[in-house]
């Protein structure tokens, strides 16, 4: 059994032990060797091409590395799955496109800020996933997700 004093000391001494393992991993969880974005392809096409997903709201029916709403595909690996001629075909299309019963908005896109979309995806599909090489949500799926 441990006196008031040991009890103390043992939950001190546990604290600061448990406080520096979770900053000393805090700081290599954020070290540059762990970053597993690619920023360093981070383009201008791509930068414009996540300002019109943001312009757009795309998040508010398509997810991006499981985040978003749950209606329509999960998009981050979309032109490994399906090509850069179909999403731009998509983006560009101007009647409203709807596969499976769902409607995607018809945005017009121009060429250039389709190419700059692509360019988003193909950045977003680069980033290391750690294994999950897709991530849908069960309430996305469809038969030619």
């Amino acid at each position: 059994m441990l006196s008031k004093k040991q009890a103390r000391a043992f939950f001190l001494g546990g604290t600061a032990v448990t406080f520096l393992i979770f900053i000393g991993l805090t700081v290599f969880s954020l070290s540059a060797a762990q970053d597993q974005t690619h920023r360093e392809n981070l383009s201008e096409q791509a930068i414009r091409g996540k300002n019109i997903w943001e312009k757009n709201n795309c998040m508010g029916c398509h997810t991006i590395l499981g985040e978003g709403a749950y209606y329509a595909p999960e998009l981050t690996k979309v032109i490994e799955r399906r090509g850069e001629g179909y999403v731009k075909a998509v983006l560009m299309s101007p009647v409203p496109w709807q596969p499976n019963g769902r409607k995607m908005v018809a945005y017009k896109m121009s060429e250039s800020d389709a190419d700059d979309m692509i360019a988003f995806f193909k950045w977003i599909g680069n980033i290391d996933l750690n294994g999950f090489e897709r991530v849908v949500s069960p309430l996305a799926k469809t038969k030619n997700n």
